[in-house]
C-alpha cells in the first residue's frame, strides 16, 4: 500500500535520528526523497522533559501481544511489571501515575517510548493499569504523571515533583 511505504520511510528516518551519529544522519537526510524528509521533519521525536514537573493527560496500556518484545531500553516488556512508555520523560525516570478518576496511584519506571496517539501521555503495563483502576474495556483514563527521579544527560538524577511524597 502507498501509506505503508510512507510509514516505513518515517520509521527509518526516526531510527536514523535516534541512533545514528550526526554524519550518518546528514547522509540519510540527503539521500531521502523530498516527500520523505518533509514528513520525517514533522514527526520528529518530542524534546526530552528533564524538568521533573507533572504532566496531565490520558493513559493507555500495552496490549498483551507486546509481552516479551524489546522496549526502548533493551529489556523485554513484562506485563506484570511496573514498566511504562513516555514520549518525553527520559528512559529510567521513575514516576507516580495517578488515575484522576479513581485517585489510585502506582509508581512506574519509564523503559519505552510512546504512546504515539495524540492526547496520550503514558502507556502502562497491564498490571499497573489494573492497579490504578484502568479496565480493559475502558482502555483509557485521565492521569497525572508526577516524576520522582529524572535522569539527566550528565549522569546526575534530578528529584521530580513527587520526590518527597
Amino acid at each position: 500500500m502507498k501509506g505503508d511505504s510512507a510509514v516505513a520511510r518515517w520509521l527509518l528516518a526516526l531510527a536514523a535520528t535516534l541512533l545514528a551519529p550526526p554524519a550518518v544522519q546528514a547522509a540519510v537526510a540527503a539521500a531521502a526523497p523530498a516527500s520523505a524528509s518533509s514528513s520525517a521533519s514533522s514527526a520528529r521525536p518530542a524534546k526530552p522533559d528533564l524538568s521533573g514537573r507533572r504532566q496531565v493527560g490520558k493513559a493507555s496500556f500495552y496490549a498483551r501481544r507486546f509481552a516479551g518484545r524489546r522496549m526502548a531500553d533493551g529489556t523485554p516488556m513484562d506485563p506484570r511489571d511496573d514498566n511504562a512508555a513516555s514520549k518525553t520523560l527520559p528512559l529510567g525516570t521513575t514516576a507516580k501515575v495517578t488515575n484522576l478518576a479513581t485517585g489510585q496511584s502506582a509508581n512506574v519506571t519509564i523503559q519505552d517510548r510512546g504512546p504515539y496517539v495524540k492526547g496520550r501521555i503514558v502507556d502502562l503495563s497491564p498490571a499497573t493499569a489494573q492497579q490504578i483502576g484502568i479496565t480493559p474495556t475502558q482502555g483509557l483514563a485521565p492521569v497525572e504523571v508526577a516524576p520522582i527521579a529524572v535522569p539527566q544527560p550528565d549522569g546526575s538524577v534530578k528529584p521530580g515533583v513527587a520526590a518527597g511524597r
